[in-house]
């Protein structure tokens, strides 16, 4: 098994569970790669030297430049602020080192569009790890093979309650268009919707900020949002996102209507999807709850029992799997830059129509 060198840039909430994937990737996947922490870095030299006893990397840093153009770093993990993004990628890329990039991929439309003409010929992945929970891929191979028809609707939602206090202070979080609900909780779903439905093509969007002040802060990106939504295939839909959903802690969730048939999706029971389809007598017709186990996809390698469960964390060690499988096959994978850029795409869409209070059609950003 052949070593790579991996640097994460970033140690906190994503770095570090990018960091235990990483270190345990190829004992569940048995990938080709082997992956070797080679660096961390982080805002300060003290941190970064703390990021890197806690986790078992070789070397740190404070310099981003430092570790992308160190020869020992031969893949790039960026879970930094976006605002960061565009300047690591590109400089990863001129270098034709693979880059995974944690969402939303730039913190404009702009640096999206750049940091996907960069990637060119080099490995790239974005971080939308929920979609990868077995479950969910399960679903999509549901919806691909037509079991519940033509899909006549979809009603999508990511929905927390970490800022639902509206007597919290103020913070980052609340600083700025990229770390509001836009374009933090709303790029997953985006992305869910598109993996399960298919492209977004036209929509129409409220987006509202809750608590307009924190403390003696006045905040400046959304609390939540909401659209109505026309897919490519001819589907309607409707997507909510928010940090102020009361009693919701991770709620990713879905429905999916079909000529045939419906599935029922919540990530708060992320093991469980429930499928409903026109079969048999009407009396004996309703959701049935399936348990996800080894015939679904990515589960086996953690557990051999069905129900058991997989949890947040599995989820970043089948990104891993992934990112490892595209360096060592020299094909990129799905999540790519490009599917970043097109979820950002559909985040500004939103935007600018709640502003005009209009539908606009995604393709015309």
């Amino acid at each position: 098994m052949t070593e790579i060198g991996i640097g994460i840039i970033g140690g906190g909430y994503m770095g570090k569970a990018h960091a235990a994937a990483y270190g345990s990737v190829a004992t569940l996947f048995d990938t080709a790669l082997r992956p070797r922490l080679e660096m961390v870095c982080a805002s300060s030299d003290a941190s970064a030297t703390a990021y890197q006893k806690a986790f078992g990397f070789a070397r740190s840093t404070a310099d981003w430049r430092e570790l992308v153009n160190d020869a020992g770093v031969e893949a790039i993990i960026i879970a930094a602020p976006q605002n960061t993004h565009r300047d690591i990628a590109l400089a990863a890329f001129a270098l034709g080192k693979p880059v995974f990039c944690e969402k939303p991929l730039g913190a404009t439309l702009a640096d999206s569009i750049a940091m996907n003409d960069a990637a060119g010929g080099c490995i790239n992945m974005v971080g939308f790890n929920y979609i990868r929970t077995p479950a969910s891929q399960y679903a999509r191979r549901l919806v691909a093979e037509g079991r519940i028809g033509d899909v006549t609707y979809f009603r999508g939602e990511h929905t927390e309650d970490f800022l639902a206090d509206g007597t919290l202070p103020g913070t980052w979080r609340t600083q700025g268009m990229a770390n509001g609900t836009m374009g933090d909780l709303a790029p997953h779903m985006i992305n869910g919707a598109r993996a399960l439905i298919g492209p977004i093509t036209s929509l129409c969007a409220s987006v509202e900020t809750v608590h307009a002040k924190r403390g003696d802060q006045d905040v400046t990106n959304d609390d939540q949002a909401q659209m109505m939504c026309r897919f490519e295939n001819g589907a309607h839909g409707h997507l909510f996102f928010s940090r102020v959903a009361t009693g919701r802690k991770m709620g990713y969730a879905y429905e999916i209507h079909g000529t045939k048939g419906s599935i029922r999706f919540d990530q708060e029971d992320q093991n469980a999807l429930h499928l409903y389809t026109m079969d048999g007598p009407e009396a004996e017709r309703g959701f049935r709850k399936i348990l996800t186990g080894p015939a679904h996809p990515d589960y086996l390698p953690f557990c051999q029992g069905p129900g058991h469960g997989t949890g947040y964390q599995d989820q970043i060690i089948i990104e891993a799997k992934d990112f490892l499988t595209a360096i060592a096959t020299n094909t990129n994978i799905w999540p790519t830059f490009s599917e970043g850029l097109e979820v950002n795409r559909v985040v500004t869409a939103a935007i600018d129509s709640s502003t005009k209070n209009a539908w606009v059609n995604v393709a015309d950003y």
